[in-house]
Parts: structure tokens; C-alpha cells; sequence
């Protein structure tokens, strides 16, 4: 079919004309540039102790007569863990409670004939010095007796146990292992770069990929009086409730210490881009009734997952590329297609309508 060449000539009025309307310039998402509150944060590996450590052992040798716990059992202070034979040291107990009682009454005998002017003062005396050695011997043998009596130093969870029913033990011996894990010490070394910001009462969050990931809060008690020269870096401590014990000495944990707060001008990293040892962005600037690409040098900054600080070269109120950038150079007209919040996805960005304020660029 033939049509008519005034219509051709319309067709293609028409068609230069829509062309002649649309707007020109690449199109590109932006975000606006802004202050915001920014947390530099520190990771660091630490290592768990317990509040309390000790090796139970016995303190003379002899041998085991009774056993009173259980592999990690919970034990209270004052609890016998372990009992040593002690036939003789009983025996010699109930002796020396015999010879206390006769030199007592000896003495109880000999003050009241005193008073009576019947017995002398040296008499007195002598019974006096007696009931004394009585009684130190009686303190000495008690002292004996307890010795043969492991006893539990403070609240916590024992370990396994080393002996048997019937083992000779000796002084060092290790019976078994006593920890108290109320709370747990974090010791971790962190850079001295960090001391400036590191006080004692500061929270941390620690994670022990042994127990799932796990986030656990403490606080720091104390923080190192040296420097290590080799490593640069200062030994920081913490405490971590641990009221469901899930925490145990010598668990590793990832620690994560956040210096005091601070305002700061941030963008999305992906508005970043580096070229021959220098960093970039493309900066959406009016020229006339035009949004121009403007190339601006910046100085970088703290990182955090997906946003980075910018110390220059950029003030809050600006709007930067962050989608586009490979059709762009310095002076390229562009189009804000969308605005971008630095955490919408690309898909989201391509359905979205620009926002009113950004309406006067895109005309």
C-alpha cells in the first residue's frame, strides 16, 4: 500500500518534534549527600577466662579415702571435694581433746586452792603453761586433720577428675580443675591507635562462632599499664554476665569495640570510583537549566559495610552518582532518573519515579 506523501511529511514532522521535546543527558541515580551519626567501630580476638581459676590438689601425701563430687558438678565454697585417710590423725585428735580436758581441770583445781591460800602462784602457773601446750597441740592436730580434707576455695564448676578411690596423692598433684563462671573475663589485645577512646565502663559485643554466633554484652574493667613494643598494641580486659554458663574458659570470641559516636558526611561506597591512585565521585551540579556531571577528587575516610566517611572534597546537601558512572565524564549533561537512598536495590531504583525535589533536573 501506497500512502500519500503529506502524510509521510506529517509522520516525520511529528516524530522530529517528539525528538526534539525529549530530554537529553544520561540517565543516573543519585544520592543526596548528608550528615549522619557514624560509629567507627574495632575488631578484636579475645580469649575467655573464668572470674576464678584454680588446680585442686592435695597439700600431704596420702591416700584417698572418699570422693565427694562428680565431673562438673557445681560445688559451693566450703564443700569437701575429697577426703585423705585419716585414722591415725582422728586418733590423735581424740587424744589430744583427753589431755585438754585433764590439764584443764588441773588448772580449774589448782587457781581455786589458790584463792583458798592452800596453793602456791608457781603451782598455778605450772598448770597454767600446761592447759596452754594442751590446747596448742589440740589446734596443731585439727590443723593435721583438715589438711587430709580437700575443700572447695570458692563457688564454681569442677572438671574431671584425676584420682581414684585408694590413689596416693602427693603435694602438686592435680585432683581435679575449679572454675568460677559467674561472670567471664575477655582479655584482647587491641592497637594502641585505640587508647585515646578506650575508658574503663566502655560496652563491647562479643560473638564465639563455637556457640553459633551468639552476641554477648560486657564492659571493660581494666586496660594495660604497658604497650606491647613488638606488636603495638595494649591488653584490654572485660566482664561478661554469664548467667545460663553458656560461656567457658578459653573459648575464642570476635570482639567489637565502637569509639564515641560522631556526626560525619557519608555516601554509599558504590558512588566511589578509583582511578590511577585517586578517588572520585561524580558530582550532579546545575549549569543553567542544565544538570552537568561534575568530576570531584575526595578525601576518604572511616568504612563501614556498604557507607564511607568522606573527610573532603564533598558538603552534606550535594547530590553524587552512584548508578551510571560508565557513560559519565566531567561536564556530561545527565538525567536523575531516581533518587537513591543508598539501600534500595536496583530493581527498586528502575520502577521508581523521581521524587519531587528532584523534579527541576529532569526537565
Amino acid at each position: 500500500m501506497k500512502y500519500p506523501s503529506f502524510l509521510i511529511s506529517i509522520v516525520l514532522f511529528l516524530s522530529f518534534g517528539l525528538q526534539a521535546q525529549a530530554p537529553k543527558g544520561v540517565k543516573v541515580f543519585a544520592y543526596e549527600v548528608r550528615e549522619q551519626r557514624f560509629v567507627n567501630t574495632l575488631q578484636a580476638l579475645g580469649t575467655l577466662k573464668a572470674n576464678e581459676a584454680t588446680i585442686i590438689s592435695a597439700s600431704v601425701t596420702e591416700v584417698v579415702s572418699g570422693i565427694h563430687f562428680d565431673d562438673g558438678q557445681r560445688v559451693k565454697q566450703g564443700d569437701i571435694l575429697v577426703a585423705l585417710a585419716s585414722a591415725e590423725e582422728n586418733a590423735l585428735l581424740e587424744k589430744a581433746q583427753h589431755t585438754l580436758n585433764e590439764a584443764e581441770q588441773q588448772y580449774q583445781r589448782v587457781r581455786s586452792l589458790v584463792e583458798k591460800n592452800i596453793a602456791t602462784q608457781a603451782e598455778l602457773d605450772a598448770r597454767r603453761l600446761n592447759y596452754d601446750s594442751a590446747r596448742a597441740q589440740l589446734a596443731a592436730t585439727r590443723s593435721k586433720l583438715e589438711d587430709l580434707l580437700i575443700i572447695a576455695p570458692f563457688d564454681g564448676v569442677v572438671g574431671m577428675r584425676d584420682i581414684s578411690l585408694g590413689a596416693l596423692v602427693r603435694p602438686g598433684d592435680t585432683i581435679t580443675t575449679l572454675d568460677d563462671d559467674s561472670v567471664m573475663k575477655l582479655d584482647m589485645p587491641v592497637p594502641s591507635t585505640y587508647l585515646p577512646y578506650l575508658q574503663v565502663g566502655m560496652e563491647i559485643k562479643a560473638k564465639a562462632p563455637a556457640l553459633g554466633g551468639n552476641e554477648f554484652s560486657g564492659t571493660i574493667t581494666s586496660i594495660g599499664s604497658r604497650v606491647d613494643p613488638v606488636t603495638r598494641s595494649v591488653q584490654v580486659r572485660a566482664v561478661l554476665p554469664n548467667e545460663n554458663q553458656a560461656l567457658r574458659p578459653g573459648l575464642l570470641m570476635l570482639v567489637e569495640l565502637a569509639e564515641p559516636p560522631r556526626m560525619a558526611v557519608v555516601v554509599p561506597e558504590k558512588a566511589l570510583i578509583k582511578s590511577a591512585g585517586e578517588t572520585f565521585v561524580y558530582v550532579v551540579s546545575k549549569d543553567g537549566d542544565k544538570s552537568v556531571a561534575e568530576k570531584r577528587i575526595i578525601v576518604v575516610g572511616e568504612r563501614q559495610p556498604g557507607i564511607v566517611e568522606i573527610t573532603g572534597g564533598l558538603n552534606a546537601g550535594e547530590w553524587v552518582v552512584t548508578q551510571g558512572h560508565l557513560k559519565l565524564k566531567h561536564g556530561s549533561d545527565v538525567i536523575i532518573a531516581a533518587e537513591d537512598n543508598g539501600k534500595d536495590s536496583l530493581e527498586a531504583l528502575l520502577k521508581q519515579k523521581a521524587a519531587p525535589k528532584l523534579a527541576n533536573q529532569e526537565s
